[in-house]
């Protein structure tokens, strides 16, 4: 989520960023925002106005108490002012906690900025190629290097286990059962991967809930946006109940979220960073992705498995940290 601060105090160059979007709907509305921030400062300006005057009449009423019967008309007045001190202060924090919420809507609405150094362009023409790497010659002739007409991820594995059919009568499409070498292979990869990423590469693994409450969507940006992408669970069935403290759990759509929001609402001290953490989990979309290609086989399932890398950094090491991530991840394939 953006900082508010950085909207009040150069709300023009946001706004110029997130048209770098090419989003056809604007992700702010500048009328009411401004007219929220307006509203919000006026309140506190009055607050703090109406607090300093409660304090100057709180000290009379100490000084009227000691003058007895003589002062007790001037008392009288003085606590009927505070009185009604008292209640436009609480009229003032029940709005501003409306406008609050209100402006808490809107800034979870927003998307990130993008960073100077990402390229604009109206598609994907405009994506700028960073760098290639192949093997044996130019990436573009790979089948024709390899001596035979290769087959996609779908006909190699079913032979070895990948099984659609019995998925499908299981629980549905974009399901997949694995069974005998495929399921071995499965098993085995994420048994590499986390031991290639704690032995060699720093990390520390580990074992996450694969349910989560809002606050964690919230904290790495699935909700409010994506909320039609997850998949909610409630205890006891379909119309069973949520949980005692009424708050909605869902289903994890990585281990990205657990694994970050472990710090959510900290203060990290430099010492402890960077932390990196590492964990194998399913995860659970129910995003329909598009016909065809994408369907096909195991590249748009509603359950998958991976292993997640995650580093928590300074912010002035991020982008390092970044290209660390990507150099691990290419280590593995």
């Amino acid at each position: 989520m953006l900082d508010i601060n950085l909207l009040r105090k150069d709300l023009n160059s946001v706004l110029e960023r997130l048209l770098a979007r090419k989003n056809p709907q604007p992700y702010l509305d500048v009328d009411a925002f401004t007219s929220l921030e307006a509203e919000r400062k006026a309140i506190q300006t009055r607050t703090e106005e109406l607090q300093s005057g409660r304090n100057s009449l709180s000290k009379k009423i100490g000084q009227l108490k000691g003058q007895g019967a003589a002062g007790q008309a001037e008392l009288d007045s003085v606590m009927a002012q505070v009185a009604e001190i008292k209640i436009e202060l609480d009229v003032s924090a029940a709005r501003l906690e409306v406008i609050q919420a209100q402006m808490q809507q809107v800034l979870t609405a927003l998307p990130n900025l993008p960073h100077a150094s990402v390229p604009v362009g109206s598609d994907e023409h405009g994506n700028i190629e960073v760098r290639r790497w192949a093997p044996n010659g130019s990436p573009d002739n790979q089948a024709a290097n390899l001596g035979f007409t290769p087959k996609d991820h779908v006909e190699l594995a079913e032979p070895l286990g990948l099984d659609f059919e019995s998925a499908t009568k299981l629980t549905g499409s974009r399901f997949s059962v694995m069974k005998g070498p495929i399921a071995r292979l499965h098993r085995a990869l994420a048994q590499f991967m986390l031991d290639v990423h704690t032995t060699e590469h720093g990390y520390t693994e580990c074992y996450v809930p694969y349910m989560v409450n809002g606050e964690s969507l919230y904290g790495t940006g699935q909700l409010p946006k994506f909320e039609g992408d997850l998949f909610a669970a409630k205890k006891g069935g379909q119309d069973g109940e949520e949980q005692p403290d009424h708050t909605a759990l869902y289903l994890i759509p990585t281990s990205e979220v657990p694994l970050t929001n472990l710090v959510r609402d900290e203060i990290l001290s430099e010492d402890q960073l960077p932390m990196r953490f590492t964990a194998h989990t399913p995860c659970f979309r129910s995003e329909a992705g598009s016909a065809g290609r994408d369907t096909r086989g195991l590249i748009r399932q509603h359950q998958f498995d991976k292993v997640e890398m995650v580093q928590i950094v300074h912010p002035d090491t991020s982008y390092q940290a970044l290209d660390e991530m990507v150099q691990h991840a290419e280590i593995i394939l």
